[in-house]
């Protein structure tokens, strides 16, 4: 339960469990199917300190977390009382075609993705032993560890068909049985029959098609689509007491049939047609194809977007036994991870410091959403640095037309999947240059150039004298913040949660109120006042921005005993009223009223100390100072 405060809050971002239809997760994502997206407090989730981003796309309301994501997802699961493959899609809202297109590729794959990534390393680095004369294709270590690197992809049928029958709506084990079915020992002894001569099988007289669907996408996802429009057509008609059964077994006659004999050739002529067109469009600039892909795969990857290019990677391997998408977008995964590199080494901002060296690992094996979202989107030109990194990274694989022989994340493990059997060629060496040149232009541009004045040279917070000693008193400017509100005054770091005390979300003081009133102590705007009423964040004429929490955990309360009387992006003037609560009620439901008053911007102060030493203090008194 480690995670149950968040995946509490998180529910509560985005309207409850009645707002959603479905949750999935992936590396780094929650992702939701909500019945109105318009319910979710976005701004609030956004200000979370679990929370990386949040985005909206494809169809869905995806909520950044990072690494321990499946941990989350699943405390979110117990606290919602929702179950693992829980959806309601009678109420849903479809959207676009493109966006209905996205949503269902990455509930496909979503789910094995992971296990694909580690098989597609485990056959790259069985290539590379062979390549350095490690190992036989005979020896039974390569014949074992090949076969457990193969398994996934020989029967991924079988993976997609429960899959796609969940995704669907219908019975997944129905789906995954007619994925069996098309890589069955006995279809797969056929097939090889008929490519020797022997004559066609027929299905009550009618020839069959007969295709190696091993490794193959599109025909069992096609196919599963059938099964569950059949099922939702005949289980509702059919006798209660016999349609657990009854309905499974019309849904195989019928489809896998009919999937030898039509989806299967139709889709199978879709895979080679698409196939084809990327090939054609590939081949007509492999350079130009390798910086585009370099410079936008990270674009594709904010909004969600990354997963319609899964299918054609998969296909191509299906159909040619090769890729080469997969390889350029490897540079452009390690070119965010020279920027995230770069800010690590340039700046002195302690947190962001921290979150840098954290994501910068996770970059190098694939998972680029918390240097992105943590690190260099939020500052721009380290984003920009890294794509047009990848970019070049990505041209001279393109030149070089370097190939994948198997599926997986890019990454640092990419480099195994591109060595052929035969050995080391050009185009693994360029594979090896252009990262370099990705990761090594990405580091130095944003080591140099990448960083604003302000957020490299920030001092660490556990040693601001030494600024202040150098610093020509003259230069110095102060500005007081007023106490929002009347009590007793608390240390930042003797306030019982460990997020605020840790100066993470800025620098301040805490007050136990006496008065339950919130007043402005700026001039400035209301920036986000949050939907449960407890905290609210001013942005003052004066540059600084303020967060008042009232309370520990009041969140909890869902707005019970608060009252606002301002909404977002009100003007309002020093002395307004913003927030009254209920003191003895809060107390009575357990919650701690100690209020952290922050200046969320602390990072453009030299300091911000207290005012002064009084243990009590009254609203509109001078509480804090901000130096700059």
């Amino acid at each position: 339960m480690k995670y149950q405060v968040l995946s509490e809050e998180i529910l509560q971002g985005v309207g409850g469990k009645e707002n959603i239809n479905s949750v999935m997760h992936c590396a780094t994502r929650l992702r939701f199917k909500l019945k109105d997206s318009r319910k979710a407090d976005t701004a609030t989730l956004k200000a979370n300190a679990g929370v990386i981003m949040v985005v909206e796309s494809g169809g869905q309301y995806q909520v950044v977390i990072g690494n321990h994501v499946s941990e989350v997802y699943q405390d979110l699961l117990t606290t919602a009382g929702l179950a693992d493959d829980s959806s309601n899609n009678a109420d849903e809202d479809k959207g676009s075609l493109f966006a209905r297109f996205i949503d269902i590729v990455s509930g496909i794959f979503t789910p094995f993705v992971g296990i694909m990534a580690a098989s597609g390393i485990l056959k790259g680095l069985l290539s590379l032993a062979l390549a350095c004369g490690l190992t036989t294709e005979t020896t039974g270590t390569y014949i074992t560890l090949s076969a457990a690197g193969d398994a996934v992809f020989y029967f991924l049928p079988i993976l997609l068909g429960f899959s796609a029958g969940k995704k669907f709506g219908g019975n997944a084990f129905t789906t995954m049985i007619i994925g069996a079915a098309l890589v069955h020992p006995m279809m797969m002894a056929a097939f090889t029959a008929s490519q020797a001569g022997s004559p066609p099988l027929h299905f009550f007289g009618i020839p069959m098609i007969l295709i190696n669907y091993s490794s193959s996408v599109i025909p069992i996802i096609f196919a599963a689509w059938f099964s569950c429009l059949i099922e939702r057509v005949v289980h509702n008609r059919l006798p209660g007491a016999v349609r657990n059964f009854t309905t499974p077994l019309i849904c195989l006659a019928i489809v896998v049939p009919v999937t030898f004999m039509l989806i299967g050739p139709v889709a199978t002529w879709v895979s080679e047609l698409l196939a084809a067109g990327y090939l054609h469009a590939y081949s007509f600039s492999p350079t130009f194809a390798g910086a585009f892909m370099g410079a936008f795969w990270q674009v594709c990857v904010i909004f969600g977007l990354h997963w319609g290019l899964v299918p054609i990677m998969l296909n191509n391997l299906a159909v040619h036994g090769a890729d080469t998408l997969l390889p350029l977008l490897m540079p452009a995964v390690l070119g965010q991870a020279g920027a995230t590199l770069g800010v690590l080494l340039r700046t002195r901002d302690v947190k962001l410091k921290g979150i840098a060296a954290s994501a910068f690992s996770a970059s190098l094996f694939g998972i680029t959403e918390p240097a992105v979202y943590g690190v260099t989107l939020p500052n721009r030109r380290p984003f920009i640095f890294g794509c047009i990194g990848g970019a070049l990274g990505a041209a001279v694989l393109g030149f070089y037309h370097t190939t994948s022989y198997s599926f997986g994340l890019p990454s640092v493990f990419t480099f195994s999947q591109v060595v052929p059997k035969t050995g080391f060629d050009a185009s693994v060496v360029a594979a090896i240059a252009g990262a370099l040149v990705a990761f090594i232009f990405a580091a130095i541009t944003t080591s140099l150039f990448g960083l604003p004045a302000a957020k490299a040279t920030v001092k660490e917070e556990a040693a601001p004298a030494a600024p202040m000693a150098v610093v020509n008193p003259d230069l110095l400017h102060k500005e007081t913040l007023v106490s929002p509100m009347s009590g007793a005054v608390v240390a930042l770091d003797q306030v019982p949660d460990e997020t605020f005390a840790s100066g993470l979300l800025g620098k301040g003081i805490g007050i136990q109120p006496s008065v339950g009133r919130v007043v402005s102590p700026v001039n400035g705007t209301v920036a986000s006042l949050f939907r449960t009423r407890h905290a609210i964040g001013l942005e003052a004429e004066d540059g600084s921005e303020v967060l008042i929490h009232v309370g520990i955990d009041t969140v909890k309360l869902d707005g019970l005993h608060f009252t606002a009387h301002v909404s977002q992006d009100d003007k309002v003037r020093v002395g307004d009223l913003l927030l009254e609560f209920d003191i003895p009620a809060i107390r009575a439901a357990g919650y701690d009223l100690t209020t952290p008053v922050l200046i969320s911007n602390s990072d453009d102060y030299i300091d911000v100390p207290a005012a002064s030493q009084q243990r009590e203090v009254a609203a509109g008194e001078p509480l804090l100072t901000l130096i700059k």
